[in-house]
C-alpha cells in the first residue's frame, strides 16, 4: 500500500489512543509523575491526530467567489493549533505536574515493572509511526533523484510543505525522547528510593515538549504567512524557462504554497524583439508547459505569466480576462 500523509496520521492516531490509556493505566497503579506526564503528552498527540485529519479535510474544499484560491491553507492553520495545544497543554500541565510533585512529602512510586512494559510497547507503537512518516520522506527523496541519507533527511524536513508529515515527525520524535526521560526517571527513583527524579523527569518532558513546540510553530507559522516552493524547485523553472529561445531574461519569480500540493506562481520575463502576437501566445505557453513540467501537481490556472513591455502586457491582460 502506498503510504500517504493521511495514513501517517492515522497511524499515529490509532497508536497514540492505545497508549495514552495503557499510560494512564501505568500512572495510576504505580503514582509515577513522569508517566501522569506521558500520559497527558499521548492524550494531547491522540487530539492532535484529529485536527491534523480535520486540516486536510478541510483543506479539500472547492474554491469559492470569497475564496478564489481554494481552503489549502486550512491544513496549515490546524497544524499551526497542534503546536500550540502541544506547547500549551501537554508541555505547560508537565511542568505543573513536576513542581507540585516536588513539593510533595508523602509521595512513592510502586510496580515499576508496569511502568517498563508500558514505556516499551509506547516505544514500539511510536518507533512504527515515526517509521511510516520517514517512508513518505523515502519515497519524496527518491522521487527528486537523491540518495536516502540523514543530510537528505533534514534537507527533506527543512523544505517539506506538508504540515501533517512536519507535526507527526515532530510529535513522534518528542514522544520516543519523552519515553526515555521518563524510564530514566522512575529506574532511578526506584533504585534511590528518591522520587525528586520522576519529578525531575515530569519538568524535562515539559521542557522538551515546550521546545519542539516552539519549533514546530515557527515552521507552521511560515507556512501560514505564505512559503515560497522548495530551492531546488524554483532553480528547475528557472533552468527550464532559460531553455526557451525567445525568453531574454527573467526578471522575476514568485511562488507561494496554498497547500502541501497546490502552489501560486507569478513570473515576470523579458523577451527578445520581434515577435509577432502568435509567437507571443506561443512563448507564454510554453513557460506554463515549462513550470507543469518543473512542478507536476502545479495547477495551470493558477500560473500566472507577465511580459516586459507595453505590447506584451496589454495582450496578456487580454488574455487574462
Amino acid at each position: 500500500m502506498v503510504t500517504t500523509s493521511k495514513n501517517a496520521v492515522y497511524t499515529a492516531l490509532v497508536g497514540n489512543l492505545g497508549i495514552a490509556v495503557a499510560k494512564l493505566i501505568a500512572a495510576i497503579l504505580t503514582g509515577s509523575i513522569a508517566m501522569l506526564a506521558e500520559t497527558l503528552h499521548s492524550m494531547s498527540d491522540t487530539f492532535n491526530q484529529v485536527l491534523l485529519l480535520i486540516g486536510i479535510k478541510t483543506s479539500g474544499k472547492a474554491a469559492t467567489e470569497r475564496h478564489p484560491f481554494g481552503y489549502g491553507k486550512e491544513q496549515f492553520f490546524w497544524s499551526f493549533i497542534v503546536a500550540t495545544m502541544l506547547f500549551g497543554i501537554s508541555g505547560f500541565i508537565s511542568l505543573q505536574q513536576g513542581f507540585s510533585s516536588l513539593i510533595s512529602t508523602f509521595r512513592h512510586i510502586e510496580n515499576v515493572n508496569i511502568s517498563y512494559v508500558i514505556l516499551a510497547i509506547s516505544a514500539a507503537f511510536e518507533a512504527n509511526a515515526l517509521r511510516v512518516v520517514l517512508e513518505l520522506s523515502k519515497r519524496s527523496i527518491e522521487a527528486r533523484g537523491d540518495k536516502f541519507s540523514l543530510r537528505a533527511l533534514l534537507y527533506e524536513f527543512q523544505e517539506s510543505k506538508d504540515p501533517s508529515t512536519i507535526t507527526i515527525m515532530v510529535e513522534d520524535s518528542a514522544a520516543l525522547l519523552g519515553i526515555a526521560i521518563a524510564g530514566i526517571g522512575i529506574f532511578l527513583s526506584n533504585q534511590t528510593g528518591n522520587t525528586i527524579y520522576d519529578s525531575m523527569s515530569s519538568l524535562a518532558i515539559g521542557a522538551v515538549l515546550m521546545a519542539f513546540a516552539f519549533f514546530l510553530a515557527r515552521e507552521n507559522k511560515g507556512l501560514l504567512i505564505g512559503e515560497a516552493i522548495s530551492r531546488q524547485d524554483y532553480k528547475r523553472i528557472v533552468r527550464l524557462i532559460k531553455q526557451i529561445p525567445e525568453v531574454n531574461k527573467i526578471i522575476t519569480i514568485r511562488t507561494m504554497h496554498l497547500a502541501p500540493k497546490d502552489v501560486l506562481v507569478a513570473i515576470e520575463v523579458n523577451l527578445i524583439n520581434g515577435l509577432d502576437t502568435d509567437k507571443i501566445e506561443t512563448v507564454i505557453d510554453d513557460i506554463e508547459r515549462k513550470v507543469k513540467q518543473a512542478i507536476p501537481y502545479v495547477n495551470p490556472a493558477k500560473v500566472f505569466v507577465e511580459l516586459e513591455n507595453d505590447r506584451v502586457s496589454d495582450l496578456y491582460k487580454r488574455r487574462s480576462k
